[in-house]
């Protein structure tokens, strides 16, 4: 017999709600629909709900409980509601299909697994249940994490208030350790401009694939240790990455390339995100007399700050309790937007981020009633 949280996640699974940037793999894309299943489920256990919509026809939903009780703290359960491209994807990836213990789909991991067992674990509380908590809580289903996060960026800028909220729980897929902290992020564009030739004549014209070559190798000799110093060193992340993604340039190989890019990823601590990674990366070219001949762009859909809650904040501390402790991670989410206005974040749930975005997306049947037992004993110890 399917236990509920595997029922709703094998439900939402089977809504596409793919991001429509890039290359989404089918014409199914946007979170309207899982929203709207979401805003049903919430309505139902007597919140009240509504659907925000952040960008055309790709909405928020917004679910607040009602309480008993005054004085009580504020909770925010926040998982994303949207996923990444299906593009190659080895399994139907709105199939839902359950063998070996194990659930496949798009989000199954990230993180419509998370959204299921938190939703799960709501509803074995009831609404009687959640009113008497020694909590409020609010849930928030997050469109548009995958790329932009403006799902969470358009939630911070109108529903937080200094101490408003006194925990926010991003659902993200952590074996239901305790994200506190994470890495920002700063991708960018560096471009060198040439002048086309005939390949036959090359000495006509300006390479700017040459001209890129010595700004690769000072990036990888001298800026990457710059951000490995010690005084940029976290105790928990540890340092900064740098990882050069994607390069192009040229039409044909007969013809003198006229224009040369490279695209960086940047993991940065909270350190260098303080000293300011565009700053620094613009100074380190003008220092190495590059400034001239490249052009930095900031890609400004994938720059976010990183997270750094307190470890010993009580509420992280009473949630840390109920699964596998503190943890740090290398990847970025909805969390850093919330905590940049102000409300103590972190990131937990159910599920592996070694299945999110693979061929084969799969969470453990085990991991999700392992989540709902996670959210509701914290839930229940407020």
């Amino acid at each position: 017999m399917t236990s509920r949280v595997v029922s709703l996640c094998r439900d939402l699974v089977r809504i596409p709600s793919v991001n429509p940037d890039g290359d989404p793999g089918t014409a199914s894309t946007g979170e309207k629909a899982c929203a709207e299943y979401v805003a049903h489920f919430l309505t139902g256990l007597g919140a009240e709900v509504v659907l925000e919509e952040v960008l055309p026809g790709r909405p928020n939903v917004f679910g607040r409980f009602p309480s008993r009780g005054a004085r009580k703290p504020r909770i925010l359960l926040a998982p994303h509601t949207d996923t990444v491209s299906v593009s190659g994807m080895t399994i139907d990836p709105f199939g839902a299909e359950i063998r070996d213990g194990r659930l496949y789909g798009r989000g199954a991991c990230d993180t419509k697994g998370t959204m299921a067992a938190m939703l799960a674990a709501l509803e074995e509380l009831g609404p009687d249940g959640i009113a008497n908590l020694g909590a409020e809580v609010h849930f928030a289903g997050f469109m548009g994490e995958e790329t932009g996060q403006w799902g969470s960026r358009h939630f911070a800028d109108r529903r937080s208030a200094p101490g408003y909220y006194s925990l926010a729980v991003v659902g993200e897929p952590t074996e239901c350790a305790v994200v506190h902290t994470h890495k920002g992020s700063y991708w960018c564009s560096i471009t060198t401009r040439g002048c086309a030739a005939h390949g036959a004549r090359p000495e006509l014209g300006e390479n700017a694939v040459l001209k890129m070559t010595p700004i690769i190798d000072a990036l990888y000799r001298d800026f990457l240790p710059l951000l490995s110093a010690p005084e940029f060193r976290h105790p928990v992340l540890g340092d900064s990455t740098m990882n050069l993604g994607m390069i192009f340039g040229g039409t044909r190989t007969n013809i003198v390339p006229d224009s040369c890019t490279i695209r960086l990823d940047i993991r940065v601590t909270p350190a260098v995100h303080r000293r300011g990674i565009a700053e620094m990366l613009g100074q380190f070219l003008k220092d190495h007399g590059l400034s001239n001949t490249a052009r930095l762009t900031a890609d400004k859909d994938a720059i976010c700050a990183p997270l750094d809650t307190p470890p010993d904040h009580p509420l992280v501390q009473k949630l840390a309790a109920c699964g596998k402790g503190l943890a740090g991670a290398p990847w970025f989410c909805d969390a850093a937007w919330l905590a940049a206005k102000g409300i103590p974040s972190v990131a937990a749930g159910p599920g592996s981020i070694a299945q999110a975005h693979t061929a084969d997306e799969w969470v453990s049947l085990e991991e999700l009633e392992k989540g709902v037992r996670f959210y509701r004993g914290f839930l229940e110890s407020l």
